[in-house]
């Protein structure tokens, strides 16, 4: 065998080996990238359940003001309803003696007469006055009701989590709709200043939203010798969309300020919190490459900034 054979050889030798190497590790990084997936979407699905755990706890929170919400509307749709089925004897009287001049079967005096005593009875121009506002008033509250369910179900429905080009301002909205009678007590201000559209999960701001606007409630609770002051705010600076929450509550100490992020940390009485509320706020907005931002002294009350970056999200967008 030649020198130039025997190269030949061992280089063929030396790159099917080669090869043989990447195949192997090839496989190998294959298997680790399934796995690393399985384990990323084993993750997200946790996280959904968390999300949806922390909307179960929240609404628990709601309950009591939701049925306040739903009750007075429904109070008063009931007593109407009443008053309309009073007059249905009325209308059947009124309706039978139209049929019957309509068949020849009552003489015009009698008619007139008939007509008379229902008018002495029941008043045609009181009646002709008070049918609409019945049935406006009943209308109107009947969609109080199904708007107030209709935000509960938005809220406590899972969601695809799917992003989508809209104005943030919507979300803030639902949350405060969400939130009327939890904040009833509260003297609340709202700044909604013209912001962009923009790259988001509108269902995922609601919630953080949400979350936010309970702790400021409690907080401005804890104070009993001052009036509770909220105000919302909602505007463009530079490039970002900023969203303040701003409270005159007890405020945070410079500990709990460190530790508002940690999962299950509470300063709240056992059984009124979850200790998820701000962790999760903080992964929905960072899920929208944005950033929290919080000033708080203790008894004079916080100011929590959401801040998204605009142009990022339109990036993201195209």
């Amino acid at each position: 065998m030649t020198d130039f054979q025997q190269a030949y050889l061992q280089e063929k030798a030396a790159r099917e080996e080669a090869e043989r190497l990447l195949a192997d590790k090839s496989r190998i990084l294959v298997a680790l990238n399934n796995e690393l997936e399985q384990k990323i979407a084993a993750l997200k699905h946790q996280q959904n359940m968390f999300i949806q755990a922390e909307k179960m706890a929240t609404l628990g929170t709601l309950c009591a003001g939701v049925a306040h919400e739903i009750n007075n509307p429904l109070a008063y749709s009931i007593s109407n309803i009443d008053s309309l089925k009073n007059n249905c004897e009325f209308f059947t009287q009124l309706l039978s003696l139209c049929a019957q001049v309509c068949q020849g079967d009552i003489q015009q005096d009698a008619f007139l007469q008939q007509l008379q005593r229902l008018d002495k009875e029941h008043s045609f121009s009181y009646l002709s006055s008070d049918l609409p506002e019945l049935i406006s008033d009943n209308a109107e509250g009947l969609y109080r009701i199904s708007q107030i369910v209709a935000n509960l179900l938005d809220f406590a429905r899972p969601k695809d989590h799917e992003k989508q080009f809209a104005n943030m301002t919507g979300a803030v909205k639902s949350a405060l709709k969400l939130l009327a009678n939890q904040l009833r007590d509260c003297h609340l201000h709202t700044h909604f200043n013209l912001i962009p559209d923009s790259w988001c999960n509108l269902a995922a701001i609601s919630q953080v939203m949400v979350n936010i606007l309970i702790n400021a409630k409690q907080a401005c609770a804890a104070v009993i010798h001052r009036d509770s002051e909220i105000t919302v705010s909602v505007y463009q600076y530079t490039d970002h969309i900023y969203i303040d929450v701003e409270d005159n509550g007890c405020g945070m100490s410079a500990e709990t300020q460190l530790q508002i992020y940690d999962p299950f940390y509470t300063t709240k009485p056992i059984g009124q919190g979850t200790g998820m509320g701000m962790t999760l706020a903080y992964a929905m907005v960072h899920d929208h490459h944005g950033k929290i931002e919080i000033a708080s002294t203790e008894n004079v009350g916080t100011r929590i900034s959401c801040v998204f970056p605009i142009e990022s999200q339109i990036k993201v967008k195209c």
